[in-house]
């Protein structure tokens, strides 16, 4: 299959022909229903490189492994505000959802409207999502936020949130802890009453994403300790 004029048919077809049995069991157990390797998926999408269109039609199919695939050789860019708020509503399987906020939304110029709109969203699963872009600024470019703020928020609502906002808003509170020394000791403290995702199983070299632990570690690793 070429670059020039391809189908969304001639792009479902090769995704179903990469489809695997056992890769859909796996990723089933994390809520994604596709069965493609994303190393398989890298490489049909650096063949059939930038395609804005091509991308918008594969969204539109609603299949998880051609969304991902859409993510991957769209213009970040050239999506409105309108129609991010749309696909992060519509996103469905985490994974797809993980890949529009990091590799698209984070860097479209609707960016910053989006995460404030979704911080304060009903949903969680689009709260998570401003929670997200809130930990991107967290670390990039933390002028003019909150931060104090945040962490009230993040004592008051993290312990009973749903997973995927939990995950997020715990981040965000790690993400504050290692980067802003003058914020650390009561991120940590929260982390220590909270005991949110303290007893989370970690492969071993890894690093927990126990907020305390995961603080303390990479403050260690940047400091060279």
């Amino acid at each position: 299959m070429t670059v020039a004029e391809v189908t969304v048919a001639e792009v479902m077809a090769e995704l179903a022909a990469l489809e695997d049995p056992k890769i859909r069991a796996v990723n089933a157990r994390h809520g994604d229903d596709h069965g493609v390797n994303l190393g398989a998926l890298r490489a049909l999408a650096k063949r059939l490189k930038t395609q804005q269109e091509l991308a918008r039609r594969l969204w539109e199919t609603g299949d998880t492994a051609a969304r991902l695939l859409a993510l991957l050789i769209c213009r970040p860019k050239a999506f409105e505000g309108d129609e991010l708020d749309a696909m992060v509503r519509e996103a469905g399987a985490p994974k797809v959802h993980d890949w529009l906020v990091n590799y698209v939304v984070k860097k479209s110029p609707h960016a910053e409207e989006l995460r404030q709109a979704w911080l304060a969203d009903p949903d969680p699963v689009v709260a998570s999502a401003g929670w997200a872009l809130t930990t991107e600024r967290v670390a990039k470019k933390p002028a003019g936020l909150d931060l104090a703020g945040l962490l009230d928020v993040i004592e008051a609502e993290m312990k009973g949130a749903p997973d995927r906002l939990q995950w997020a808003m715990n981040h965000c509170l790690a993400q504050i802890g290692i980067e802003h020394p003058e914020h650390r000791a009561r991120a940590v403290g929260i982390g220590e009453r909270l005991e949110v995702l303290k007893d989370y199983p970690v492969s071993p070299g890894c690093t927990s994403p126990y907020a305390p632990v995961w603080i303390e570690e990479m403050v260690r690793r940047r400091d060279g300790g």
